[in-house]
């Protein structure tokens, strides 16, 4: 088992290692982001200390290094437009993504599971039907559409809910949420819906696969033998067996539903990061891109790691398969 860990986390610290190489010098070949902050009327001796104020004049090779130093010591470095600590930016936006994409992920386990389970226990109804039909539009329509026509339809027209901003937020040991204010869930409502519509698609065909294979299995058939409910054997058998893969699932598109939120946040006006990286690609702020880049990186190997490691808890034969490779 101690095994198992240990090569795990050495796979996760490998891959964040090769990660670093990657995003610092894939963000430094694009564009120079000199000529997005100087002024027009600067002269040539003025660009050059401005590219020497931010460490623009050495040599790639030598940013890297530094790069890597300032690394180990939390440091990612300073934005060229806000000049803060770029980290610090992020860490400061991460919690209205993290708010956003945790109720996604709600949305996404309350609507698309009971769905998912009811068209794989029912297959031949009308009712599950739609529901599959439903679910490969979910898959087919776009984010940004999408988010327009429930601003056009929410907001605009019937007018129930906010079309922008984060709404009312509260300090909890010093950290802001609105997920405890009323306005808050009314302003998070239709982002968060939004960024979950993809979400919920995947859960209704993982949850309609796993219960339609459960139902075939001869635990359940030997669960009716013995006359237990069908509630029962639903609850017990079916629910329980299929949750293994579709946790596994949904702990790596938690990850997602992080990283790719800019396009919801954009047109919600969601103050979170990724409305702050449109910001900085827009803008070329270097620090600001290799920081968000940074972070979601290690929050996908952090996720990923963490659902390998209880996918190996609840399933004993991962760690036998594993220790045999």
């Amino acid at each position: 088992m101690l095994s198992f860990f240990i090569r795990r986390f050495a796979q996760a610290a490998l891959v964040i290692a090769v990660m670093v190489v990657l995003v610092f010098f894939g963000v430094n070949v694009v564009g120079d982001p000199i000529w997005m902050l100087i002024s027009p009327e600067m002269d040539q001796e003025a660009i050059e200390k401005t590219a020497a104020a931010l460490g623009l004049d050495k040599p790639i090779f030598e940013q890297f290094i530094h790069f890597v130093q300032g690394l180990f010591q939390g440091d990612l470095g300073r934005s060229f437009v806000h000049g803060e600590p770029a980290i610090q930016l992020i860490l400061s936006r991460m919690g209205a993504t993290m708010e956003l994409a945790v109720v996604a992920l709600l949305m996404a386990i309350v609507f698309g599971l009971p769905l998912g389970m009811y068209a794989g226990l029912y297959p031949d109804r009308r009712s599950s039907r739609m529901i599959m039909s439903g679910s490969i539009l979910g898959f087919s329509l776009p984010t940004f559409w999408v988010g327009l026509m429930l601003i056009m339809l929410f907001a605009v027209m019937l007018g129930w809910l906010p079309a922008s901003g984060r709404g009312q937020t509260v300090s909890i040991f010093g950290f802001e949420t609105s997920l405890l204010t009323l306005n808050g869930w009314q302003h998070i409502a239709l982002p968060a819906f939004n960024l979950a519509l993809l979400k919920i698609s995947l859960m209704i065909r993982l949850a309609r696969a796993g219960t339609r294979e459960a139902m075939l299995m001869d635990y359940v058939k030997f669960a009716r033998a013995k006359g237990l409910k069908e509630s029962t054997i639903i609850r017990v058998h079916v629910l329980k067996n299929i949750m293994i893969p579709i946790v596994t699932v949904l702990g790596l598109e938690f990850g997602s539903l992080v990283a790719f939120s800019v396009v919801t946040e954009t047109i919600f006006s969601w103050p979170g990061m990724g409305k702050l990286l449109l910001e900085a690609i827009q803008r070329l702020d270097r620090p600001v891109i290799v920081a968000y880049v940074m972070v979601v990186v290690v929050l996908f190997v952090v996720i990923n790691l963490i659902v390998d490691l209880l996918y190996s808890v609840l399933d004993p034969r991962v760690r036998i398969t594993g220790a045999k490779a």
